[in-house]
């Protein structure tokens, strides 16, 4: 499994709850039929569209610049020793 951000944590939650809760509490033939479908279907979504997104950028060179693709949101978190940072003893 990829790295998650926030955005995967959300939409991981709302389909997660909305099939695992929802469809599974008031609609349960709907959801013994088409559960195991949709689980297929997401999974094999999340895998076609690595596959897709390495053919069409990963080898053209493309880097996307984006804030998801920081997981850290700041550069200097990573290294407290970078340059301009200072540590205070305390």
């Amino acid at each position: 499994m990829p790295p998650g951000t926030p955005v995967n944590y959300t939409s991981w939650v709302l389909v997660g709850f909305a099939s695992g809760f929802i469809a599974y509490r008031y609609k349960r033939g709907w959801w013994s039929r088409h559960n195991y479908v949709l689980s297929g279907g997401l999974d094999a979504g999340l895998a076609f569209m690595g596959v897709l997104l390495y053919i069409c950028l990963g080898m053209e060179q493309i880097n996307l610049k984006w804030w998801g693709s920081d997981p850290d949101g700041c550069p200097l978190a990573s290294c407290p020793t970078a340059h301009g940072i200072r540590i205070e003893d305390a």
